[in-house]
């Protein structure tokens, strides 16, 4: 199996709130960088999918080193996930479709989900805050007063967050 290995970040401005989240991924000698968001999202939403997208970014199985400054991404995908699975899923589970994805993801892979301390000088940690961050602040600059109104009720009803107004690319 390939070695990579990923450091990722989200971030919100508001929570909810305007979101970017953004992924480094490291293989050898190249890196790659992801990044995305939503008009009205959390900080979790935003972890989540960073983890999401570099997962899915892979084409093949890897052995995955995978560096995260959020607790909650690292506990749920490696200790509360066995929970929810045991019980189906009978609870109610916050960003429950993002933890589904995010499961069916990682399971082509082997991955070492290891925490590292946020804003705490970890470059690629750093890097992926900044680029996170840039995102959200030029969503929230992109939308009207009116749209960020519209996607946060959509995203407070439950419906979507605001992403297909301002798609990735």
């Amino acid at each position: 199996m390939k070695r990579v290995v990923i450091h990722s970040d989200g971030a919100c401005l508001g929570n909810p709130g305007p979101g970017g989240w953004a992924a480094l991924l490291e293989y050898g000698t190249t890196e790659r960088e992801l990044v995305g968001g939503e008009l009205a999202t959390t900080n979790n939403r935003m972890e989540m999918q960073a983890a999401l997208a570099a997962l899915r970014a892979l084409k093949e199985p890897c052995e995955i080193e995978f560096h995260t400054d959020s607790e909650y991404l690292r506990n749920g995908i490696t200790k509360w996930i066995h929970g929810w699975k045991a019980t189906n899923w009978k609870k109610k589970i916050k960003n429950r479709d993002l933890w589904l994805a995010l499961d069916a993801a990682a399971a082509r892979h082997r991955v070492d989900w290891r925490w590292v301390r946020g804003h705490a000088g970890h470059p690629k940690n750093e890097r992926c805050d900044v680029l996170a961050t840039t995102e959200a602040a030029r969503l929230r600059t992109a939308a009207t007063p009116a749209q960020r109104k519209e996607a946060l009720e959509k995203f407070k009803a439950g419906q979507s967050g605001g992403a297909d107004l301002f798609p990735v690319g």
